[in-house]
């Protein structure tokens, strides 16, 4: 490997790295990077950290946002995206056709200000749950008419939007 191309790696990994953690400082990043999900479940697309670091919160195949809250207690439902969801069904499955009813949360990101958790789910588009987590409320499926056809991570609106939204 070239001296350039090595440099050229450290910085897309490095800035990668920055990215992903934010403000999370790399000894609590380090924490996290071996944690295995709960049996059963599939495709964490998103993570994030609240606005005071904590977490690890994830969005998984069966509808549901997890946090990981230590080794002693592991990963717990922090959040989910469809009111209809139905416990039975939806835990742990791995089934693309139950998403529609489960949700399917694709990007995570927190309002900095605010702490609120915004969603976007791939079928019931962006939603918010407060930083006490439960049943996210649904905002918008569509922008000036138009479904969405793809949501996934976004920036949360500004602190002004955020109030009128709750």
């Amino acid at each position: 490997m070239k001296l350039s191309q090595f440099f050229i790696f450290s910085f897309i990994s490095s800035f990668i790295s920055i990215s992903l953690f934010g403000c999370v400082n790399s000894h609590q990043a380090l924490k996290y990077n071996t944690l295995q999900l709960p049996s059963r479940v599939s495709g964490p697309e998103s993570i994030a950290f609240d606005c005071n670091g904590d977490g690890l919160y994830t969005g998984i195949s069966d509808g549901r946002i997890l946090k990981w809250q230590g080794s002693k207690y592991g990963w717990k439902e922090f959040a989910i995206t469809s009111p209809f969801r139905i416990p039975k069904f939806c835990n742990g499955s791995i089934n693309p056709a139950m998403e529609q009813v489960c949700g399917r949360p694709l990007g995570l990101k927190f309002n900095e200000a605010t702490c609120d958790l915004y969603i976007a789910d791939a079928y019931f588009g962006l939603l918010v749950v407060g930083h006490n987590g439960g049943v996210a409320k649904q905002i918008a499926i569509s922008a000036e008419g138009v479904p969405f056809r793809f949501t996934n991570v976004g920036t949360p609106p500004p602190r002004h939007v955020a109030r009128i939204l709750q």
